[in-house]
Order: C-alpha cells, then sequence, then structure tokens
C-alpha cells in the first residue's frame, strides 16, 4: 500500500476519533451501534483507539433481527467477549411479540423495517442520547444527505431540510427533551477506504466477507443465501455456489456476489474494478426510488 493511501487513512482516522471523543464530551449516555459488519467494527476499532488504554466508555447494541447470518452473530459474541464489552441486544422478535410492529408475508418479507421501531424504542427505554454508527456518504443517495451529527426529533424522526452546519468540524449537539442524536464517525470513508483500512490495521473480520461456498439461489438477479427462515419458490434453485457478502445486514434481504477474494488484497482488487454499488444486492433498497430517504425520515438508522 503507497504512502499516499496510508497518509490518506491517517487523516480519515484522525477525523474519526475527534468525532468520537467528541460524542462522548457531548452527550451524557451515547451507544455505538454493532451489527458485526464491517463498517461497526471499524467504527468500534476507532472508539478502541480513542480511549486507548482505557476501555470504550459507552455501551455497544444490535439491533437483532433474528434473521441473521451465523458468521456474524459468531463473530459479535466472540469480538465482545475478548474485548470485555457491554453489549445491548435489541430484538425485533421481542417487537413482533409485544405487537409493536407486523410481521411482512410472502416470499419477499423481511424484518429490515421492523428494525426501525427496535430501534426507537431501545433508545427511549435506555434513555440514550445519542446513537453512533457506521453509515458512509457514498453507501447510498440518502446517506449523502446526513451531517456527521445528525438531529432527531423527539419521534426519533430524521429531517434532511433541517440539518445543522458543520464548519470548521465545530458540531452542535445541543438538543431538547427528548430528542437525541445519530452521529456518523466514518460519514467521509468510502467503502475502498474501509477495506484499506481493515488491511492496513490487521483488523480481524467475519469470514462471511472471503470467498466461501455456500447454498444459495438467484431471485430478480441477486444472489441469495438459503436459510431455513428464507423461503423458495419452486421455479428458484438451490445449489452450491462460490461467493462472499460485500454488505452485511438482514439475510432475506442481502444478496451475495459471485467471488473468488479469498484475501483482502483480492478483495481491494475486486472493489476497486466492480462497477455495481456496494448496496447493489440489497433488495430492500429497491422497493422505491426513495425507499432509504423514507426510512430514515421514519427513524431508520
Amino acid at each position: 500500500m503507497s504512502n499516499y493511501n496510508l497518509t490518506h487513512l491517517k487523516e480519515l482516522e484522525a477525523e474519526a476519533i475527534y468525532i468520537i471523543r467528541e460524542v462522548a464530551a457531548q452527550f451524557e449516555n451515547p451507544v455505538l451501534l454493532f451489527s458485526g459488519g464491517k463498517d461497526s467494527i471499524v467504527c468500534f476499532h476507532l472508539a478502541r483507539k480513542a480511549f486507548f488504554p482505557g476501555k470504550v466508555p459507552f455501551p455497544l447494541m444490535h439491533v437483532d433481527t433474528g434473521h441473521n447470518f451465523p458468521e456474524t452473530i459468531e463473530y459479535r459474541d466472540a469480538a465482545m467477549a475478548k474485548t470485555g464489552t457491554k453489549l445491548i441486544v435489541a430484538s425485533v422478535q421481542d417487537s413482533i411479540d409485544q405487537g409493536r410492529v407486523v410481521e411482512e408475508k410472502g416470499f419477499n418479507a423481511s424484518r429490515n423495517k421492523l428494525q426501525t421501531t427496535t430501534l426507537l424504542d431501545a433508545i427511549e427505554s435506555n434513555k440514550f442520547d445519542c446513537a453512533m454508527g457506521g453509515a458512509r456518504r457514498d453507501e447510498e443517495k440518502a446517506r449523502a444527505k446526513e451531517r456527521f451529527f445528525s438531529h432527531r426529533d423527539e419521534f426519533g424522526q430524521w429531517d434532511p431540510k433541517n440539518q445543522r452546519p458543520e464548519l470548521w468540524n465545530i458540531f452542535n449537539g445541543k438538543k431538547e427533551m427528548g430528542e437525541h442524536f445519530r452521529v456518523f464517525p466514518i460519514s467521509n470513508w468510502t467503502e475502498m477506504d474501509v477495506w484499506q483500512y481493515i488491511l492496513a490495521e490487521k483488523i480481524e473480520i467475519p469470514s462471511i466477507y472471503f470467498s466461501h461456498t455456500r447454498k444459495c439461489f438467484v431471485r430478480d438477479g441477486i444472489i441469495m443465501g438459503k436459510a431455513d427462515f428464507v423461503n423458495t419458490k419452486d421455479t428458484e434453485e438451490v445449489k452450491d455456489m462460490v461467493v462472499r457478502f460485500r454488505t452485511i445486514g438482514d439475510a432475506t434481504c442481502t444478496g451475495a456476489v459471485a467471488s473468488t477474494a479469498s484475501t483482502l488484497e483480492e478483495i481491494i482488487e475486486e472493489v476497486a474494478s466492480t462497477r455495481i454499488t456496494e448496496r447493489g444486492g440489497r433488495s430492500d433498497d429497491k422497493r422505491s426510488e426513495a425507499a432509504m430517504e423514507d426510512r430514515k425520515k421514519e427513524g431508520y438508522f
């Protein structure tokens, strides 16, 4: 890796650590959202750096749909045990059982949208005044409208027209009772930056990101992993395929890519040459032209 890239990554790292420390200074009860995906792993790594040699001074929270990839959950639990970090699990299944949300039906049913209610309930019950996460501006067009500090009203909703200026990286975390903030420390990072940083820092990631053989089927042009909670149609053939995942979310709506990339260097080469966006295999983003923005306005991360 060139010295230029290393310098670039160090600048991004310094900016993210500064933002994480600003959160700790400005808010009384922050939380870091952690899914076991690469972006949240990098945010956790940055948080550990920000407060080293002390421990991260806030808990982590996973909004668990119950439809996870097993490799992700195994990684999450191992990481928490290794670092001694407090993890809060907010369960979508609990929201369903309590009648807070209604589960979708049909072959394309997903619990991804249901996470919004679970997330907002968890923020309210734990009295969190700030939730940090690994969203990046290059992921999706609605993400590009975010500031580092994203204000949410008393209903947990986001107004893209009511964003606060952040000139000279001066962040305004003032809020009224019942309101909270979402903060995105790696907003200025790209997918390539994340992979290069993981390589440079030798960060361990779930095996699902590397090429492996998995039982899959193709639906609407997207390679889907087969699982007990993923129903297939009679016309959909399940077979062994060599794939990896570029992004990790609810397994019912997260597609894989055909790939033989089995090392970080090979993944970086693959990402550099692809013309398909990282979320191009996420069926939840394809439900409408403004799917992500609509979910964000409702309180989605």
